[in-house]
Order: C-alpha cells, then structure tokens, then sequence
C-alpha cells in the first residue's frame, strides 16, 4: 500500500504516497491505522457546486483559524484548487484524543506527528485539505495514530503506563 517517498522529505520520515493516483492529496504515515478515506463525499460535493445545487460560499467557509494553520503548519500539495483553480491545495492534520491532553484541537506539521506517534498510546488525526485562496476546505483522511498495538513501540512507553497506574492506585 506504500510506495515512493514524498520529495523534500528525507532522512528516515514515514511520510509516503500512495502507488497509484499520482497527485492524490492522501499521505500515509507509518504508524496510522483506522483509514478513513472521503474521496467520494468529496467528488459528491464538488459535482454539487458544478451541477449548481450548492454554492460556492458553501463550500469555501475554512474559517480563519483554518487558513492560518494552512499557511504555518499546513503541508503543500500539488493538486490545485477544484473550485477557484489559482492555487495548490495545502494538507492541515488536525489532532484530538484523550491522551494527548492540551494538544488536542491542534494542528501539527507531519514531523510532529511522527514525534507525537512514539510517544502517546493512541490519537485521532484529521487530514484537512485547504485553499487559502477562496477557502475551499474537505475533510480528506481521518486515522489513528499512536503506538497501540504497534510491536515497535519504545520500551519505556508500556513501563511508565505501568508506573502510572502504579503511582495513582
């Protein structure tokens, strides 16, 4: 399911591309599992807005907030905008979980996610696809991502979750 890195990006990061559909917005990360893909509800909507049925404004709302975690924190794709056609799409990957406390609702750079993925036992990621151009915004992937029944999972992780446990009772 995994192919050829992603250009830019070396020195060991997971980040990769899927083999086939050259130019897909969907990045696979080595830890993730629980792949959610809305390609379809995203073609769905998108031939909504050219059949007329539903307005530009509707689908352009990324809030600002949205648009300001694009530019800082966003990763830029090659697939221009379906909408306004001026602009390449950038990913924005959302985080939330229980065990990741205040970083919940947070927007983090792949790299973060890779750092995070070795540290915390278990949290939800949400790809967001951005124009901050004209706003278009889609929900891309959701997956999970942590070392969950990962074999790979540092050592010290199950240890300090065990002296928790241990220190709380």
């Amino acid at each position: 399911m995994l192919s050829s890195r992603l250009p830019g990006r070396s020195r060991g990061c997971a980040l990769t591309r899927p083999a086939t559909g050259a130019g897909r917005t969907l990045i696979r990360v080595r830890t993730q599992r629980g792949f959610v893909d809305y390609a379809l509800k995203r073609r769905a909507v998108l031939a909504e807005v050219m059949r007329g049925q539903t307005g530009v404004s509707e689908v352009c709302d990324a809030s600002p907030y949205l648009v300001r975690a694009a530019k800082f924190h966003g990763t830029p794709t090659d697939v221009l905008c379906p909408v306004c056609r001026k602009e390449e799409l950038t990913n924005v990957f959302w985080i939330y979980g229980d065990e990741i406390k205040h970083l919940a609702g947070s927007a983090r750079t792949p790299e973060e996610l890779e750092r995070l993925a070795a540290r915390v036992g278990e949290f939800d990621v949400y790809q967001v696809e951005v124009c901050r151009t004209c706003s278009w915004n889609h929900l891309v992937a959701s997956f999970v991502m942590g070392f969950h029944g990962d074999e790979t999972a540092p050592p010290h992780s199950k240890r300090s979750a065990r002296n928790r446990r241990t220190a709380a009772t």
